[in-house]
């Protein structure tokens, strides 16, 4: 028995070594993992800095450029409405909205055979098949018993109690 017990606290040591040892592994991983994505951030970062400065050189020089045959005010509120709409074009192109469906959402539609702008094709894409579901040949059975069309002669208004709560309520 003693034996046993001295492989058992082998194992338990070797299971704890082992622990020890993954952790330290993935610790280091992370940290390597973490210090790229802090430098490729900190690029990013002076790149956007960078590109800032440039946009005010282009406007200032836009600006000056425009103030030759113009006066200065009206040099700079032209300046200003110019980069107020690149701004207003850049959010658009930026922020998906309902009426206009993102990337994703387009190759979706276009998989199912849907088109931009909701109209359905005249001709379904696959070639089959009618473009708009079938005219039914008749009206739909009425589902209370006894109870016609309205405009029948004799017809009776259905009871509360013929009235299912659970069928769906559809309006004409």
């Amino acid at each position: 028995m003693d034996r046993l017990d001295h492989l058992e606290h082998l194992d338990r040591q070797l299971v704890d070594e082992l622990a020890q040892v993954a952790r330290e592994t993935v610790r280091d991983e992370l940290r390597e993992q973490t210090r790229r994505q802090r430098r490729r951030a900190t690029l990013y970062a002076a790149s956007g800095a960078v590109a800032l400065y440039a946009g005010a050189a282009l406007a200032l020089a836009l600006g000056l450029g425009l103030a030759a045959g113009l006066p200065d005010w009206a040099a700079a509120l032209i300046t200003a409405v110019i980069l107020g709409a690149a701004a207003y074009a850049l959010r658009g192109a930026a922020r998906p909205n309902a009426s206009r469906p993102t990337a994703d959402e387009a190759e979706l539609a276009a998989a199912h055979g849907h088109t931009d702008g909701g109209i359905a094709p005249v001709i379904p894409p696959n070639g089959l098949g009618l473009p708009h579901p079938p005219m039914p040949p008749a009206p739909p059975k009425t589902a209370v018993p006894g109870a016609g069309t309205p405009d029948a002669a004799g017809a009776r208004k259905p009871h509360p109690d013929d009235i299912d709560p659970e069928q769906p309520h559809h309006r004409a």
